[in-house]
C-alpha cells in the first residue's frame, strides 16, 4: 500500500492576546487505505473525520497549541478514538483552549511516530510557540512545519509565548539543514521547499520578522 498525503483546508478563527482573526488552516492527513495520522485538527472535526473516510486514525499530532490548530482535537479524538499528541512546552497555550481536556501523549524531540508506512520524526522548533514542532518524513521528502516556516519566511512572533530570535535559530539549525528538495507543507497557505527558502534567511533576520 502506498503512503499518501492529503490536504484539507478548514476555516475558523485564531484568538490570542485579546484579538481574533479569520483564518484558513491546512489539515494534513498522512497514511494509506487502512490507517492515517492527522496533523493539526483545525476548526471542523466532522469535516476532518469525513476526509479520513473510515480509515483508522492512529494519532492526532499538534504542531503547536494555538487555538486554530487544536480547537477540533478533542472532538476529533472522540469521533475516531485517536490519541492527541502535543509537546509539553505548549501545555499553557493548550489549556487556554481546552482547560478540561489534557493531551493524551507528549511529543519529544527526536521521537518517531510510525503509521501506515510513514515515519514522522519530531523536530522541536520553538519560536512561534514554546512547544512548536515540525514533523519530518525523509522517505516522502517532506516536512510539516505548522506555523514555524512558511513560503516567504518564519511564522509570526509578535504575540505571547513567541520569540523571533528563537524561531530563526530553530529554522537555521533544524529546518534549513534538511535536503534542499524537501517539500515544506505549512499550517496555512501554499507549500514551498527548503531550498526555495534557505537563501532568504539573512533577509528575514534583517527585516526582523
Amino acid at each position: 500500500m502506498t503512503t499518501r498525503i492529503e490536504r484539507l483546508v478548514t476555516s475558523g478563527q485564531f484568538t490570542l492576546d485579546g484579538g481574533t482573526w479569520d483564518v484558513d488552516n491546512n489539515v494534513w492527513i498522512i497514511g494509506d487505505e487502512r490507517e492515517v495520522v492527522v496533523i493539526d485538527p483545525a476548526h471542523d472535526a466532522t469535516a476532518i473525520a469525513e476526509a479520513v473516510e473510515g480509515r483508522r486514525v492512529t494519532a492526532i499530532l499538534c504542531t503547536h497549541a494555538h487555538n486554530d490548530h487544536v480547537n477540533a482535537a478533542p472532538a476529533l479524538a472522540d469521533l475516531t478514538g485517536a490519541t492527541i499528541w502535543l509537546h509539553p512546552d505548549d501545555l499553557a497555550l493548550w489549556k487556554a483552549t481546552h482547560p478540561d481536556r489534557e493531551p493524551d501523549e507528549h511529543l519529544a524531540d527526536g521521537q518517531v511516530i510510525e503509521t501506515a508506512g510513514a515515519d514522522l520524526r519530531v523536530l522541536h522548533t520553538p519560536g512561534h510557540a514554546p512547544g512548536a514542532v515540525c514533523l519530518y518524513e525523509p522517505g516522502l521528502g517532506t516536512v510539516f512545519t505548522g506555523d514555524t516556516l512558511f513560503k516567504g519566511g518564519p511564522g509570526a512572533t509578535g504575540r505571547s509565548y513567541s520569540s523571533f530570535p528563537l524561531i530563526i535559530e530553530s529554522i537555521r539549525t533544524r529546518l534549513l539543514t534538511l535536503p534542499p528538495e524537501t517539500k515544506v507543507l505549512t499550517g496555512h497557505g501554499d507549500s514551498t521547499t527548503i531550498g526555495a527558502e534557505a537563501s532568504h534567511l539573512e533577509e528575514w533576520i534583517a527585516r526582523g520578522h
